[in-house]
């Protein structure tokens, strides 16, 4: 019995909560606070509009910069890889490195007709001509990314083997 008047109790709580809960919903539909929900909705969507048109304006600046660093970074595929080959050669001489190793893989090239190339290079001498080379690099004329080195010993007398992973990109 105690039990049944306990539920009882319960289910006319939950009841008047959930007309509390109504009426507190329904206040909050007024005209003035739907008018203000639309309010923020316009401002945010003219927000938008307007960023859309700042793109708009910029865009063709933006893809001239981006044709021109085409044109101006990547080389032609036809040539690409004896300018690559003879660029490394004059960074390592400059720096007074001697070159190993000089291996490329090519990949197909994407729908802009730009293709990637692995270069795997080796490359020996002492500290200051790899920290001279690595800048060189930095600011060859050619793209190169670096994307990993390994440094190791190579003998007596402070001399360093440099182990490079590159990528540049060529156009067709």
């Amino acid at each position: 019995m105690i039990v049944r008047v306990l539920l009882g109790m319960l289910v006319a709580a939950d009841i008047v909560l959930a007309g509390i809960n109504w009426q507190m919903a329904d206040a909050n539909r007024t005209p003035q606070s739907q008018l203000n929900v639309l309010k923020r909705q316009h401002a945010l969507l003219a927000a938008d509009i307007t960023r859309a048109e700042t793109i708009r304006t910029t865009l063709p600046a933006v893809e001239q910069q981006c044709d021109t660093f085409f044109r101006q970074n990547f080389r032609p595929l036809a040539s690409g890889y004896s300018s690559v080959v003879s660029d490394f050669g004059s960074l390592t001489r400059n720096a007074g490195l001697q070159a190993g190793n000089l291996s490329f893989h090519q990949h197909e090239p994407d729908k802009r007709g730009v293709t990637q190339v692995d270069i795997l290079a080796v490359v020996d001498g002492d500290y200051p001509s790899v920290v001279r080379f690595i800048n060189d690099l930095e600011h060859s004329d050619t793209f190169y990314v670096l994307d990993g080195l390994s440094l190791a010993s190579s003998g007596s007398g402070g001399q360093l083997k440099l182990n490079l992973q590159l990528r540049t990109y060529f156009r067709t």
